[in-house]
């Protein structure tokens, strides 16, 4: 059978199951359930943390460790991503979802789960669709400056609670002023609790970094809480905590709700795609995998398909939760599953003692993963190798800080194709000439500027569309000044990825204009695609399909035996 007569791949094959998790590499087994053991461990109480963040209550962080990781792990194909809660889209929801419903009330939940089925439905279709492309639509340096905006918004949003005191304001400058404005009724016990957790996590995180610090000083908060009787000196505590696995529960499905819902699905959906997919293909990488990317948007969306129906809220890939994994031992999805059936035993067995967890001690956990997110290492490493994208990570940070979360995803997007168009409007082109160890240099295009007598050999630094193909016009106009004698202009093509229909105008003028100035168009390095797009423009009927050359050596070549 021919390869043009085999058949279509089926879905099956498409969308490989439990590709996670097969082979099972039973050497493996072990290291893998201990790490997931330790990311139960840490992740307990940060999942509870993010729920808090989103303004759901604590226990739905808990559930985001079932059915949205088993999930992924039957439809997804990265060995290494873990699923679960994560601080930026906590923080998208709740900025989404303020002023609709009373925070962690039944319509606040049902509204979070309808967000999740938008995110999971999305997701499908940017299966279907091949939208997976759109990941890139946030550089990492705007992604470092989202997530430091998102940072320093979680942190300071949990200061109130720190403290013991109210403070009113959505958005983190109003907040922070009411928070000054109240300081002179801090509860001294609550921040005294603040104060010890900190100190804990911090002190075994510089001792031990494996050492789950933050489930130690939860544990700890709540022997102390039972022990002393927080409450009744004014600190506030977790109350009751539902025992069990999650209840099947349906979101709401009223279409006005959900078109309001629509702005913050999207903003979720681009943090999910940019952040999975940056995660995902850092660890294929490293350890030589490959990265199946449409098989990782059905898991993503089916994860969220399932956090809708178990009454809980998005999920996203976690960069934190991939590296404890990694750094524990884990090498598949089997240690996000043995990190659930830990979740499932914390459920079953442990919600009362829950109950008494002073809410500092989880708005301080809370503020330790804000603080963890303002990524000043990154900061530093922009600014000292390329400053004007410092100031876009600043500004994309601003923006989350100074207008919101959404706002600033809007900003990012924006920003990066901002960035790639101002790098791409003003591509690196330039005249190549030969060294004199015959190899090929570019030189700056000037008036009268050439490689050899009689020929330009130019080098175009990017793909051509509308906004930079000017750029080309302007300089065969500079260097056909003072340069008479130019009988072939040579564009060489081996940058230019795709043409689009203004420049195949531009190239056809400039073909026409080297007539007229008694020379010739030809090209090299053509991409076949490009090639195709010419042929289609009709360029290659204006200027003859003799005028193509592999490489621009051999145009120099051709011109040289022709001219003798």
């Amino acid at each position: 059978m021919t390869h043009q007569d085999s058949p279509a791949p089926s879905p099956a094959r498409r969308i490989p199951l439990l590709a996670g998790v097969l082979p099972i590499r039973r050497r493996a087994l072990g290291s893998d359930a201990l790490a997931g053991v330790t990311l139960a461990a840490l992740a307990v109480p940060e999942v509870m943390g993010y729920a808090k963040i989103a303004g759901m209550p604590p226990v739905t962080g808990l559930y985001t460790m079932l059915a949205p990781v088993v999930l992924f792990a039957l439809f997804g194909a990265s060995r290494h991503l873990v699923v679960g809660a994560d601080s930026a889209t906590a923080a998208i929801l709740a900025a989404g979802l303020a002023g609709s419903a009373a925070p962690a009330s039944a319509a606040y939940v049902r509204l979070a789960g309808t967000a999740a089925l938008l995110v999971g439905a999305m997701l499908l279709l940017a299966r279907l669709i091949r939208l997976g492309f759109l990941a890139n639509f946030l550089s990492r340096t705007v992604l470092i400056g989202f997530l430091t905006g998102v940072g320093i918004q979680v942190a300071a949003g949990q200061l109130p609670d720190m403290l013991g005191v109210h403070a009113e304001g959505s958005q983190t400058v109003p907040k922070l002023i009411n928070l000054v404005r109240a300081l002179g009724h801090i509860n001294v016990t609550t921040a005294l609790v603040s104060a010890t957790v900190v100190v804990v996590v911090v002190g075994i995180r510089l001792v031990a970094k494996r050492v789950p610090g933050g489930l130690i000083a939860v544990v700890g908060a709540i022997v102390v809480s039972k022990v002393v009787d927080l409450s009744a000196h004014g600190v506030s505590v977790l109350g009751s905590v539902p025992q069990g696995m999650p209840h099947l529960a349906l979101p709401t499905f009223d279409l006005s709700e959900m078109s309001g819902l629509l702005g913050t699905a999207v903003s979720m959906f681009v943090v999910i795609l940019a952040q999975s997919s940056a995660t995902s293909r850092a660890y294929a990488a490293r350890y030589g995998e490959t990265v199946d990317e449409d098989a990782d948007l059905v898991g993503l969306g089916t994860a969220n398909v399932g956090a809708a129906f178990t009454g809980t809220f998005v999920v996203n890939g976690s960069p934190t939760k991939t590296q404890i994994v990694d750094g524990a031992g884990g090498r598949s999805q089997i240690a996000p599953l043995a990190a659930g059936v830990v979740t499932v035993m914390v459920l079953v067995l442990l919600t009362g003692p829950l109950g008494a967890l002073p809410l500092a001690a989880l708005a301080t956990v809370v503020f330790l993963i804000g603080i963890d997110l303002v990524d000043i290492a990154g900061l530093r490493r922009i600014l000292r190798v390329r400053r004007a994208e410092f100031v876009v990570a600043l500004l994309t940070a601003a923006a989350v800080v100074f207008t919101g979360v959404e706002q600033g995803v809007v900003l990012a997007i924006i920003v990066s194709v901002v960035d790639h168009l101002r790098h791409s409007y003003h591509p690196h082109s330039g005249v190549l000439v030969k060294s004199p160890a015959g190899h090929w240099q570019p030189e700056p295009v000037t008036p009268g500027r050439r490689t050899a007598e009689g020929i330009i050999v130019y080098r175009f630094g990017s793909s051509m569309y509308f906004a930079n193909a000017m750029r080309l016009s302007t300089d065969v106009t500079t260097l056909l000044t003072n340069n008479p004698t130019v009988r072939w202009f040579c564009l060489d093509c081996v940058a230019v990825g795709d043409v689009d229909y203004t420049s195949a105008d531009v190239l056809a003028a400039v073909a026409k204009r080297l007539h007229t100035h008694g020379s010739r168009l030809v090209l090299s390095g053509v991409l076949p695609e490009v090639r195709e797009q010419l042929d289609r423009y009709g360029l290659t009927r204006t200027i003859g399909a003799d005028s193509y050359f592999d490489t621009a050596g051999a145009a120099l070549d051709t011109f040289d035996k022709r001219k003798a």
